[in-house]
């Protein structure tokens, strides 16, 4: 409650403190019931640094061969795949797939990834092709977040343009400028190449 007190937050809300607190007590006991059993700090330290490279590195396999089939594989029966800032989601192995069909694994681009690390969570950085230059430019930074050797979320924070405002301009994202704020914060801050051969 910020160190407010309950009498103090009651006053504020015009509520009583028995309302406050029964607030607070279904708060925290949500909260708790959304909790993973185990941290991702302690997920990663049970893997192991060899298994979770493992597990990278067949991620970024095939993302790259654009193996929808094998990228399901790995997922949790409940995974999710975001993107923010827009409120796409994709949630379910079956939603997933259909995301990945019609969009990154639909075989109209060209991607290579790096392995990376994002706040103490396996992540990979994504590229994709650009004909014009001749190399592959910033794409996205996917987060995983891991639940035992499944992947239960990929968070992907895209380093391009925003400006679109219909669907067309988002089912050919990679196609997009480049946000130059988006891939000094996503991909400089992280110690990333801003291109690839």
């Amino acid at each position: 409650m910020l160190g407010f007190s309950a009498a103090e937050v009651a006053d504020t809300l015009d509520a009583t403190v028995p309302a406050v607190n029964s607030a607070l007590q279904r708060a925290r006991r949500a909260a708790d019931e959304r909790l993973p059993e185990q941290s991702q700090q302690a997920t990663l330290r049970a893997l192991g640094d060899e298994r979770l490279s493992e597990l990278v590195e067949s991620y970024m396999d095939a993302m790259q061969r654009g193996d929808v089939d094998a990228v399901v594989s790995m997922l949790a029966e409940d995974a999710a795949w975001s993107m923010p800032p827009l409120a796409s989601w994709f949630g379910g192995r079956d939603g997933v797939t259909d995301f990945l069909k019609r969009g990154p694994l639909s075989g109209e681009w060209r991607w290579r990834h790096v392995p990376a690390r994002a706040n103490g969570q396996a992540a990979v950085a994504v590229y994709s092709w650009n004909e014009e230059e001749q190399r592959h430019l910033p794409f996205a930074l996917d987060v995983l977040t891991l639940e035992g050797t499944r992947i239960k979320e990929v968070t992907a924070f895209i380093a391009r343009s925003t400006e679109g405002s219909d669907r067309g301009f988002y089912a050919r994202w990679p196609e997009q400028a480049l946000d130059p704020e988006r891939v000094t914060a996503i991909f400089e801050r992280f110690g990333l190449p801003t291109r690839l051969d």
